[in-house]
């Protein structure tokens, strides 16, 4: 049982600490003010761990739900839009109602599961280029705290790679407090409050952002996600599943949360065997990571504070280190296929270029962009061909 509370303990921190600061980039370049974004934060951590909680008790399995990261690092890229957070807002209920609609509906899941990895992974890493060059630009305008924090993140992975990015954050947070003026009474207004945007949707708002976020979302965390629990030994029905973190994220959109799915890097610590021997045992595991998410909830208003007094540099760069495994994976995946590789280079330079056409953002266009060249590719095979 304390290998379980242990395991659950340190996955729902990892889970947190990891990426939190990618999440309140994003809500923040979206347009979200800093109560806005801490509400955000907060209700991403409730509904997770509600998701975790209801799933593992429901299937006696690891079933464990996260925020989209990389739905944050598509955020931070796409930047303001036209109608400003509540028409994002909108953006984040229409990309519930199809995380939902994927797991009802099975043409949609499919769908999604016809783009080519190839094309869809460079997509990914285009989104998350920016982000994984702040380390590299931090260190050119802070040198000493950027290379502080860098060298923790480093010799920290050569030892445990999972607390690699946590070290790097706290190494960040004591270097805030030593060196930056803070806001006087600061953290008297840090309390967490749930703050509600009436959303209001746009043409930009659903092109730019709920169709990426969709796409992004099903295919860098909910299929992983299915697959860390195979390989696990657990094989529960995948459309239940989506349907559920649907409607939780459906839930918390109008606070601001972006997208609720199933785990994917921390599934593999609460469903692994080093979370108990024992297959049957390991739900209490998820169940222990989503109580201990909805605490860390509580911290939502506290976090924001004090990256919003911090400069944007060192946050970008610890946001940047925290991205870099899902970056190289991404783009690994992106450049494996030989057949799809000139297309999914398209893709990765447009999705990583940061324009914008008519309001909508980078990773739209350079999703049209993949797939035209690629069929324009296997067209002219069929004319050589015939």
């Amino acid at each position: 049982m304390y290998a379980l509370i242990a395991t659950g303990l340190l996955a729902a921190f990892v889970g947190f600490a990891g990426s939190f600061a990618v999440v309140l980039q994003g809500l923040a370049a979206v347009g979200a003010s800093p109560a806005q974004a801490a509400s955000g934060l907060m209700a991403l951590c409730v509904a997770k761990g509600l998701a975790g909680i209801v799933l593992s008790l429901r299937y006696r399995m690891p079933i464990s739900a996260a925020w989209s990261t990389p739905g944050a690092a598509l955020l931070v890229t796409t930047g303001a839009i036209e109608g400003g957070f509540a028409a994002v807002t909108g953006a984040f209920l229409l990309t519930a109602v199809l995380l939902v609609l994927a797991g009802l509906w099975r043409p949609l899941g499919r769908w999604v599961s016809a783009i080519p990895p190839a094309i869809a992974n460079a997509m990914l890493a285009g989104i998350l280029l920016a982000l994984c060059l702040a380390p590299a630009h931090a260190v050119a305008e802070a040198p000493i705290a950027a290379l502080s924090i860098i060298a923790v993140w480093a010799v920290t992975a050569r030892i445990n790679r999972l607390l690699a990015v946590p070290m790097a954050v706290l190494v960040t947070l004591v270097l805030i407090a030593v060196t930056v003026s803070l806001p006087q009474g600061w953290a008297m207004s840090a309390w967490p409050a749930l703050v509600a945007t009436r959303p209001t949707l746009t043409i930009p708002a659903v092109i730019g952002i709920a169709l990426p976020l969709f796409i992004v979302t099903m295919a860098s965390q909910n299929i992983p996600g299915m697959a860390v629990l195979n390989v696990n030994g657990y094989r529960p029905a995948p459309g239940p599943l989506f349907t559920a973190t649907g409607l939780f994220s459906l839930a918390a959109a109008p606070f601001g949360a972006h997208a609720v799915n199933l785990a994917a890097v921390t599934a593999a610590l609460f469903a692994g065997p080093d979370a108990h021997p024992d297959p049957t045992k390991r739900w209490i595991a998820a169940l222990v990571g989503g109580v201990t998410y909805i605490v860390l909830g509580l911290s939502a208003g506290f976090a924001a504070g004090f990256v919003s007094a911090a400069p944007p540099v060192l946050i970008q760069a610890v946001a940047g280190l925290a991205l870099l495994g899902s970056f190289s994976s991404a783009l690994l995946a992106a450049l494996s296929d030989v057949e799809d590789r000139e297309a999914a280079t398209v893709t990765f330079l447009v999705a990583g270029s940061g324009l914008a056409f008519f309001g909508v953002g980078a990773a739209f266009w350079s999703l049209l962009a993949g797939l035209a060249l690629r069929e324009l590719r296997k067209r002219r095979i069929a004319l050589r061909r015939g």
